[in-house]
């Protein structure tokens, strides 16, 4: 059914204003006064209390605590230097995947609707189109990561648990070297970027050139390869989700965690592309989109809230029903190991990421109603930040996490970098793709 009311001009061109970067800076220095607030926090001989309990009581019950208190007096100050460093690697890993899942979604989402050959989204393509630019960032980041901290975090980095016959072996490892060893962890980790961003940039080129020649050739061109990117993430996100999150556990295992992993990505993408369109609306851009766009965007949030959800379900009813030990223990160390840290943060999970934007959005009307978008898109941003928390935390830091100045510092950091770079990129080219075949559609969207 066609609109009614009277198209606005598709001439918009976003300004990245001194005044946005000046808050994006000041966000980031926070943020970084935060994570110098926390090392100095966690680097205190108190911040270390837990792990110092949780290692005397394991040692009681092994029945060599007596022996284990002369060694710990020997080595406390490495182990306590061991501890927060190891806190922060866990940090900067966790936040370098999830906001490489939000960024590489934006390529996912353009590519899903270009197969489809949907025309109600290109009036606001150059939002998902600008978020893979951040790929490059994350990517440097882990492989450095992973370089110099990777031993702290991944326990099959070890040597010693491959020596046949040694105080370390360990079977089950051993019989996962062919594919848990560091260089085909590092080829694949490059691999996986280098195929992610050359792609959207490929698609970027496509079109901004459309812009200027307009036709068909580039769009055609465009659908064939965000075909053969889906073919290519089908595969790599769920491979991409063992190496970056399932191997840090590297004894448990699921088959529907690649499933999770990319439903926890898609999620706080969309919500990422959502609220991005209602500030860029509530700053006087995108004109052009209208209530149904926003309806179908707060749909995608609602239904993929819903869809996070039911794999999670599945997946822990699945372990839960089974009772198999190998499998329990990934839930057991979240309800009651560590000292009981990640408790409330996986039970926060749960409710900002399914129960929140899943009653906000339950209406009609709320599905377009900006104050209700954005409540709902920061609670699933915030409330899938938490989901990666308490899958890659409990077996990175263990005892020495926490949740504190460290955690939502390096937080800062990292989305305001994403948003200084998602800016920079929408500045460089029309708001609205003029030229789009479908744009016609899109202006004249209207589902009401």
């Amino acid at each position: 059914m066609a609109s009614a009311h009277s198209i606005p001009s598709i001439e918009e061109r976003f300004e990245f204003t001194s005044g946005a970067k000046r808050n994006l800076i000041i966000g980031g220095a926070i943020g970084a006064a935060l994570v110098v607030v926390g090392i100095y926090l966690a680097a205190q001989p108190g911040g270390h209390h837990e792990a110092e309990a949780a290692h005397g009581a394991v040692n009681a019950i092994t029945g060599h605590a007596a022996a284990a208190s002369h060694e710990a007096a020997g080595h406390a100050v490495e182990e306590h230097h061991v501890s927060w460093l190891t806190r922060i690697w866990a940090n900067i890993w966790v936040n370098a995947v999830y906001f490489t899942g939000i960024s590489v979604v934006g390529m996912f989402f353009i590519s899903y609707n270009y197969l489809a050959q949907a025309g109600w989204s290109a009036v606001f393509k150059r939002v998902p189109e600008a978020m893979p630019a951040f790929l490059p960032i994350t990517g440097v980041i882990m492989l450095l990561v992973f370089i110099f901290g990777g031993h702290d975090l991944f326990h099959w980095t070890h040597s010693e648990v491959y020596e046949v016959g040694g105080p370390e072996y360990d079977e089950v490892l051993a019989g996962k070297h062919g594919y848990l060893n560091t260089p085909f962890f590092v080829g694949r980790l490059i691999f996986y970027f280098v195929a992610w961003y050359f792609m959207w940039r490929k698609i970027r080129q496509f079109s901004l050139e459309e812009d200027q020649i307009g036709g068909t050739e580039l769009y055609d061109k465009s659908i064939r390869l965000g075909t053969a990117f889906l073919v290519i993430f089908g595969v790599t996100s769920s491979t991409s989700a063992w190496d970056f999150v399932m191997s840090i556990d590297p004894h448990w295992f699921s088959t529907m965690f690649g499933w999770y992993t990319l439903a926890s990505w898609h999620v706080a993408g969309l919500a990422v592309i959502t609220l991005t369109v209602v500030m860029l609306r509530e700053r006087g851009y995108l004109k052009a989109v209208n209530s149904s766009h926003l309806r179908d965007l707060g749909k995608f949030v609602f239904a993929f809230s819903i869809f996070w959800t039911y794999v999670w379900f599945a997946q822990f009813l699945l372990i839960y029903y089974a009772n198999q030990p190998e499998e329990i223990i990934y839930f057991i160390e979240r309800f009651r190991g560590h000292g009981s840290i990640f408790k409330a943060p996986f039970f926060i999970t749960l409710f900002l990421n399914f129960f929140l934007p899943f009653l906000v959005l339950m209406t009609r009307d709320s599905k377009f109603t900006h104050s209700i978008l954005k409540v709902a898109c920061w609670s699933v941003i915030i409330g899938h930040y938490m989901d990666f928390y308490t899958n890659i935390m409990p077996g990175s830091a263990g005892d020495t996490a926490g949740f504190g100045p460290l955690e939502w510092g390096f937080f800062l950091v990292f989305i305001c970098g994403f948003v200084w770079s998602m800016a920079t990129q929408l500045e460089k080219a029309n708001l609205i793709p003029k030229h789009h075949p479908m744009l016609e559609e899109s202006l004249h969207h209207d589902i009401a």
